[in-house]
């Protein structure tokens, strides 16, 4: 940001070290602020081209374009295409047992969250003797997609899999992409012998969605695809959604902090670049109504980016996604907030609780200085696969529901047909839908002899 627009949002210097993150006084420079932080559902022409050709190949020729592709991309052969559960064991056996532990403890927790989120089937009776009510029963069969290129996430195989377990799933299958040696990573496998599942694939990319998606000789077809992936994961669950059902179709991880002059600025800075040391696209915002905490935290992450592994990636994503927005007070920011509707949102405010009912649209709210988004990602239960790209309006977090289905039940007996029969018959004939009104006479003549 450079010194002049610092210098029109405060005439004094207090924001001229802010170098990596880009500064908006909010509403002043609304329709900037907008167009820098603009997130969409989007996919280039070429990744559209790619996988629209593995999808209609994998439909049309199954195993052969499936192992093609995994060769391709992966470069792994098919020979076993799944682990076998002694691999799966034995990377449980011979895992720290520090990590065996922590993995044991969050999927309590998780279980513990997600078991609160059951629902139940419900009937009840009207007069003369009508039943209606709404059967809940799980899906079948759910794929659960757990990447495994750049870098391997056991914690998002325990998301996924809890809630389709609590749920009631009886088939759960995991895919995630093996090397070239076909090994799949030993801390996945380790979260999966935590988790109680043992049918793995060995199937990355577009490729594997497509597979569970069509089905092939030997990948089964389901009726779900959970997990995130790339772009071209994500495209592929978009184009074969009616195929399957699908979660959602994610993007770049996003956090937006909302903070007072009270908060403290590193650990703002290290909670924004933990958003962004995922990817160059990630989004990172500061939304503030204090001057002095602005400044601080954009002379900070200048300073502390270079001593980061991911600093490069870190510094990408500021640059490219990153901003601090200057409100007048935390009611404006909650605004800006809702605007934004992000994946995650942190308080770094005196009271978190008292601005949470002016809060609309976040995937999940991380409330107070010491409740940081990592606790979220990893450790505390609630699931941590949330809605992106301002989707955050109308869609929710991974949850049991995902993975049930609600069956209205409907039991009318003929006393109730002869009280409301002609009422429902009319009602046809105002839609001039003849069948559907005389399915209803009929019974009702059947009635009167």
């Amino acid at each position: 940001m450079s010194g002049s627009r610092a210098r029109r949002v405060n005439s004094g210097d207090t924001l001229k070290d802010i170098a990596v993150l880009k500064l908006f006084a909010y509403p002043g420079e609304r329709s900037e602020m907008q167009r820098h932080l603009s997130r969409s559902v989007t996919f280039e022409p070429e990744v559209r081209e790619v996988v629209q050709e593995i999808l209609t190949n994998v439909e049309e020729r199954g195993d052969a374009a499936l192992f093609e592709y995994t060769e391709r991309f992966q470069g792994f052969k098919p020979g076993e295409i799944t682990v076998s559960p002694e691999e799966i064991r034995e990377a449980y056996r011979t895992a720290d047992r520090d990590f065996i532990a922590i993995l044991e403890e969050t999927y309590g927790n998780i279980t513990a969250f997600h078991k609160l989120e059951a629902e139940k089937s419900f009937f009840y009776e009207g007069e003369n003797r009508v039943i209606l009510g709404q059967r809940v029963t799980p899906l079948e069969r759910v794929m659960l997609y757990v990447p495994g290129g750049k870098a391997a996430y056991p914690s998002s195989l325990l998301m996924n899999v809890v809630p389709a377990r609590v749920a009631g799933v009886n088939e759960i299958f995991l895919t995630t992409p093996c090397d070239a040696d076909g090994k799949v990573s030993p801390h996945i496998l380790a979260a999966a012998h935590v988790a109680g599942v043992d049918m793995i694939y060995k199937f990355g990319g577009a490729q594997a969605v497509a597979a569970f998606a069509f089905g092939t000789e030997n990948v089964p077809k389901v009726d779900k695809i959970t997990g995130p992936g790339n772009k071209y994961v994500a495209l592929a669950k978009k184009e074969v959604f009616g195929h399957v059902s699908i979660d959602s179709i994610a993007g770049p991880s996003e956090v937006v902090v909302i903070a007072d002059k009270s908060a403290e600025p590193e650990f703002i800075v290290l909670d924004l670049f933990a958003q962004s040391e995922h990817d160059p696209d990630a989004s990172s915002v500061l939304i503030t109504d204090s001057v002095e905490l602005a400044g601080a935290v954009g002379k900070l992450a200048g300073e502390m980016v270079h001593t980061m592994e991911r600093g490069d990636i870190i510094e990408q994503a500021f640059r490219a996604n990153g901003a601090i927005v200057l409100t007048k007070d935390i009611r404006e920011a909650c605004a800006v907030s809702n605007m934004i509707a992000p994946e995650h949102l942190e308080l770094h405010v005196r009271d978190s609780w008292e601005i949470l009912p002016d809060l609309k649209h976040a995937g999940a709210i991380f409330m107070g200085n010491y409740s940081c988004e990592s606790v979220g990602d990893y450790f505390a239960g609630p699931n941590h696969t949330l809605p992106t790209n301002g989707t955050a309006r109308f869609f929710s977090a991974l949850s049991v529901r995902d993975f049930i289905k609600h069956t209205s039940i409907i039991s009318y007996p003929k006393e109730q047909l002869a009280a409301a029969g002609e009422k429902i018959a009319r009602f046809a004939d105002y839609e001039g839908l003849q069948a559907h009104a005389e399915a209803v006479r009929v019974r009702l003549r059947k009635l009167d002899r």
